[in-house]
C-alpha cells in the first residue's frame, strides 16, 4: 500500500485579483485544511510546502498573454520536481492548491513519468468549469486558472504549454472531464477536440461510482492517470468558498464516491485539490467538510494506516508516522517487486494498444525525474489582508 504524501502548492498566480487592493485567498487553503488535521487523519507523510513567487499582476493588460507567465512557468518546473520525487519514493501525492494553474506542475511531472516508463499518462479533470479558454477561442487570455486544461493539452503560449519542449503534456484522447455544467462555455470546443466529458446532469443520472468507472475505462490505454479536483465542482449551496461559484454542481457525497472509485487502483498516480478560498470560510466549516470528504474519498489509499475514527486530536502533531505494514496479498500487490531504490511503484501492467504485447512487470524507471532546485523558483508571498468578505467580489478565473 502506498503511503500518501501531502504537498502544499499554495499558488494563487493563476487568478485575477478580487479587488484592486487584495489578492486571491486560495493561497491560504493548504493551511486551512491542515488545521483540521488532514495530514494526520490520512496517516500521511508531510511533504512540505513549495512556496510560490510573489503575486503581482503589476501593469498587465489584455493582449499581454497570460499574467504571471514567467513565475507560473518557474513554479511549474519546481512543482513537477517535487511531485516526481514523491512518486519516485513509491508514495501517493496529494497536492493542496492553490488555484488551477498548479495543474501545470502535475502535468509536467506526468509527462516526464510517461517518457521515463514508455507509456502515456492520462488526466481525469473533475471541475465545475472546463478551463478551456485559449487564443483559438477567445479574444485574449490572462488568468491561467481559467486556461489550465487548454494549456496542458498544448493550447496556448509555449512558455506554459510547452515547458521543456513537452507539448502537449496530455493528449486530447487521454483526458476525461467530469462535473462541468451542462451549458459550459467551451463544451463544443471540447467535443470538437475529442475530449470526452460527463457534465453534472449525466454524472448524476449514471451515478458517481459508475461515472468514475467510466472515466477509468476511457483511459484504459494509458499507463496511469493523474486526478485534478477543483472544489467548484460542488454546488455553491454546499461550497460557496470558491473564486467562481456556479449553480448546478454536485454534492459532497457524490464527490466522495467519485474520488474513492478513481483512486482505488494503482493506475491512479496522485490527486490535486484546487480553488478553495478560506477568505469566504470565516468559521472553517467548509474546510472541515472538504477534509472529511478527502479522508473518506482517499480511504482506498490510506485505509490500512489510520482509520478515520482514530484521527489524532487537534493537539497532536499534524504529521503522523504510518504504522508498519503487515504483509497481506492486497498490500503486496501494490508494492514494487524489488526495493524502492531500484524500482519505483508507479502503475501496474497495461496491455499495449491495438493488440500489441503487454509490458512485462511493473513499469520501472532508472532514476528520478529531472527537477530544478526548489529554491530557484520560490519567493515568499507578501502578507496582505483580504478584502472585506461582505463587499469584495470573488476573484475570477474566467
Amino acid at each position: 500500500m502506498r503511503r500518501i504524501a501531502v504537498l502544499d502548492a499554495p499558488s494563487n498566480l493563476g487568478l485575477r485579483p478580487p479587488t484592486g487592493t487584495s489578492v486571491p485567498g486560495c493561497a491560504k487553503a493548504p493551511g486551512a485544511l491542515r488545521d483540521h488535521q488532514l495530514v494526520g487523519r490520512l496517516g500521511a507523510r508531510d511533504a512540505g510546502c513549495l512556496t510560490p513567487p510573489r503575486y503581482d499582476p503589476a501593469d498587465w493588460r489584455p493582449g499581454d498573454g497570460v499574467c504571471h507567465a514567467g513565475s507560473i512557468s518557474a513554479y511549474t518546473i519546481a512543482l513537477a520536481g517535487r511531485i516526481g520525487a514523491v512518486i519516485d519514493a513509491g508514495e501517493f501525492p496529494v497536492v493542496l492548491g492553490g488555484d488551477c494553474s498548479i495543474l501545470l506542475g502535475g502535468a509536467l511531472a506526468m509527462h516526464r513519468l510517461g517518457e521515463a516508463v514508455g507509456g502515456r499518462i492520462g488526466l481525469v479533470y473533475v471541475d465545475g468549469h472546463s478551463d478551456f479558454r485559449h487564443p483559438g477561442n477567445a479574444s485574449y487570455v490572462g488568468a491561467a486558472a481559467g486556461e489550465g486544461l487548454a494549456l496542458v493539452t498544448g493550447r496556448g503560449q509555449p512558455d506554459l504549454a510547452g515547458i521543456e519542449g513537452r507539448r502537449p503534456y496530455f493528449r486530447d484522447i487521454d483526458v476525461v472531464v467530469l462535473g462541468i455544467r451542462a451549458q459550459d462555455e467551451y463544451r463544443l470546443d471540447l467535443q470538437a477536440a475529442g475530449i470526452v466529458t460527463r457534465p453534472v446532469p449525466e454524472l448524476r443520472a449514471e451515478g458517481a461510482a459508475r461515472s468514475a468507472q467510466w472515466a477509468r475505462d476511457q483511459l484504459a490505454d494509458c499507463a496511469g492517470y493523474w486526478v485534478h479536483v477543483d472544489v467548484d465542482v460542488l454546488d455553491p449551496a454546499v461550497m460557496p468558498a470558491v473564486d467562481a461559484p456556479d449553480p448546478g454542481g454536485i454534492a459532497f457525497a457524490e464527490l466522495e464516491l467519485l474520488l474513492a472509485d478513481l483512486v482505488d487502483t494503482p493506475h491512479c498516480l496522485g490527486v490535486e485539490l484546487t480553488v478553495f478560498d478560506p477568505d469566504y470560510d470565516p468559521d472553517g466549516s467548509y474546510a472541515a467538510d472538504i477534509v472529511s470528504t478527502l479522508v473518506a474519498g482517499l480511504r482506498p489509499v490510506h485505509a490500512d494506516r489510520v482509520p478515520v475514527e482514530q484521527a489524532p486530536s487537534p493537539a497532536a502533531d499534524s504529521t503522523v508516522a504510518a504504522p508498519a505494514e503487515q504483509e497481506t496479498p492486497a498490500v503486496a500487490g501494490l508494492r514494487p517487486a524489488v526495493p524502492p531504490p531500484a524500482v519505483t511503484l508507479t502503475v501496474a501492467d497495461r496491455s499495449a494498444p491495438n493488440g500489441g504485447a503487454a509490458k512485462p512487470g511493473r513499469l520501472r524507471r532508472q532514476a528520478p525525474s529531472p527537477r530544478l532546485p526548489d529554491a530557484d523558483s520560490t519567493e515568499p508571498s507578501p502578507q496582505q489582508p483580504p478584502a472585506a468578505e461582505s463587499s469584495a467580489p470573488p476573484a475570477t478565473d474566467t
